[in-house]
């Protein structure tokens, strides 16, 4: 009978395990950039061509390796952080199982040179598909230098299933972002396509997150700082006022090692309580340090889930303390922000005891002094009372699923100061007055994006935005949409200026708005079903449209309906949530028999 089961060749077994831990140019740049951090190095060089796909190359100046490690660096399983199991339970390093290398070199081609301080020239190690092309000597100074060229070169398929270069990019900054946040004393560059995105020198957190993210980073930051006996906690977290609808700033670290843990932001979010709007995220940079035996940080190939010991003690820690800090610094919070503000009591006149008005009476005054006062209007005269009333027609007007009756303008009011209710002959219409905006401004922005002919309002002062390195790449990649929806904006070194901006963006939001769109670039991974253009136009509308608690004048809520009904669609609104609901008359009758 023939065998059934063989062995894997060793290839075949490295493609494989290169499909758990390599899965995009990111996950090389994760590994060669913990590489030479466990080196011991104190400058780092990360250089990438074409979003990592073409090149992915990493030097430092640690402690480098003889001619027989870099032979060995590359074999399966082969690390210098464990020897035996319980290795496992104290480890203070970013690699240990010694995979990284071999998967990377199973699927790409690898150049590695690489000096130890006490020798005097150094080796040359070329593979292509875990095959050793080449040993040679080289003059390279103290340190390694490891090139990834032309990565899944042999895996076709997964080169196909790469995102475009602006979203492989966006991961590459993200996980030098998590490496760089973690080792803030290492100086780290960071070259893109021959231009220089970071140069951050060695510093304190503080610095590093500003450099990083951007100066008017520094003023928002709120320290947390507790030791106790089972962790110590310290970092900083982001102030309520300035929380965002996207993750992007949200980083944890236990012993100096990025991670994601579901639980332990829970615990921040539950320390925000009361101080974020619906839909809003808390943005943290918290480093956690614990006994290496406390915690497991084997239960995943890409070593970012971690198992701890003692989960609810840590949630409390975390809970507590982020607590207290926000309390320190008066983070206080807003008990209902949808609240409407013109019923407000004003604070200085509550305690003032209310007073009767005055009333004046003119004695002398007589109505039947002048008879031309009693003589009675001409016919015109009564008719011009009633030259601004005229009871509009009521029309039917087709969406793209649905028949609605126009209600008539004239009887609509606000209800709840969220919706907008219209009377019509044998019903009653309830309007989402945020959902209706919604629509009305995504159609108008897809078109302008479509058309290339949004309508641009000028600033009577010009507004000047700081960008990070990040921002600025993807201002690059988002400048003809930007154009196109209306955005006079002219690019100056590290900042944008807005001349002009469109119709429906008032000043106060053209910053916000502009960020946002800015990391609309990070979604299309997300929304693969959707165009880019597609995604900015929600996103504007979102952002400008009414929001729910505002209140409306009757004419602002005439206009509303009126662009309304003129949509082409009425029945959803961008996020496909239902716009409005029709309340028939036996429907009511029903309820009050």
């Amino acid at each position: 009978m023939t065998n059934r089961i063989s062995l894997l060749p060793d290839h075949v077994a490295n493609q494989i395990a290169a499909g758990e831990v390599i899965q995009r140019p990111a996950s090389v740049v994760k590994e060669l950039l913990e590489n030479a951090v466990d080196a011991g190095s104190d400058t780092i060089q990360l250089i990438v061509k074409d979003a990592g796909k073409t090149l992915v190359q990493v030097i430092d100046n640690g402690t480098g390796m003889n001619s027989t490690d870099i032979r060995l660096a590359f074999e399966r399983h082969a690390t210098s952080k464990i020897n035996i199991a319980e290795d496992l339970f104290t480890l203070k390093t970013k690699g240990f199982r010694g995979e990284a290398l071999a998967s990377i070199a199973a699927i790409a081609h690898v150049e590695t040179h690489t000096r130890v301080e006490n020798e005097d020239v150094s080796h040359c190690l070329k593979i292509e598909g875990s095959q050793v092309i080449e040993q040679t000597l080289s003059t390279q100074p103290k340190g390694t230098s490891i090139a990834v060229k032309s990565l899944f070169y042999n895996i076709p398929a997964r080169r196909n299933f790469l995102k475009s270069d602006t979203v492989e990019l966006r991961h590459v900054i993200d996980e030098f972002h998590r490496v760089a946040l973690a080792h803030p004393g290492i100086k780290f560059l960071f070259f893109n396509n021959g231009s220089e995105l970071f140069d951050l020198p060695s510093s304190n957190l503080r610095k590093r997150l500003v450099a990083i993210f951007g100066n008017k980073l520094d003023s928002l930051l709120v320290p947390i700082e507790e030791t106790t006996s089972l962790a110590r906690l310290n970092g900083f977290v982001v102030k309520p006022s300035h929380a965002k609808k996207t993750r992007g700033q949200q980083f944890f670290f236990v012993n100096n090692r990025f991670i994601r843990s579901p639980f332990l932001n829970h615990a921040v979010s539950a320390a925000f309580e009361g101080l974020l709007r619906p839909g809003f995220n808390p943005g943290y940079f918290l480093f956690l340090e614990l006994d290496p035996k406390t915690i497991d940080i084997n239960i995943h190939p890409t070593k970012t889930e971690v198992k701890f010991e003692d989960e609810q003690s840590l949630y409390a820690i975390l809970r507590s303390t982020i607590k207290h800090s926000l309390g320190i610094f008066q983070v206080i919070p807003t008990l209902d922000f949808e609240q409407n503000q013109t019923m407000e009591v004003p604070y200085a006149f509550k305690n003032k005891v209310p007073t009767s008005p005055p009333i004046e009476v003119d004695s002398s005054f007589n109505p039947f002094k002048d008879s031309a006062s009693n003589r009675k209007p001409k016919m015109e005269q009564w008719e011009g009372l009633y030259s601004g009333i005229q009871s509009l027609p009521t029309e039917e007007v087709s969406s793209t699923h649905s028949l609605v009756e126009v209600p008539q303008a004239t009887r609509v009011f606000q209800l709840f100061f969220k919706y907008i209710v219209c009377p019509l002959r044998t019903s009653m219409l309830l309007i989402d007055q945020s959902r209706a905006h919604q629509r009305i401004l995504y159609e108008r922005f897809l078109s302008a994006i479509t058309t290339k002919k949004g309508i641009s309002q000028q600033l009577l002062f010009p507004l000047t935005i700081e960008l990070n390195p990040q921002q600025e790449e993807q201002f690059k990649s988002s400048y003809e949409i930007l154009e196109a929806l209306g955005f006079e904006i002219k690019h100056i070194e590290k900042s944008i200026e807005v001349m002009g901006a469109p119709e429906h963006c008032p000043p106060s939001k053209i910053e916000s708005v502009i960020e946002t769109l800015l990391l609309e670039n990070d979604k299309e991974s997300e929304n693969q079903h959707f165009s880019y253009a597609d995604q900015v136009a929600k996103s504007m509308a979102q952002s400008l449209a009414i929001r729910p608690g505002e209140t409306l004048k009757l004419e602002e809520q005439h206009r509303l309906l009126d662009d309304f009904f003129g949509c082409k669609e009425t029945t959803v609104s961008p996020f496909n949530k239902q716009i409005f609901i029709t309340l028939e008359k036996g429907e009511i009758e029903q309820k009050l028999s």
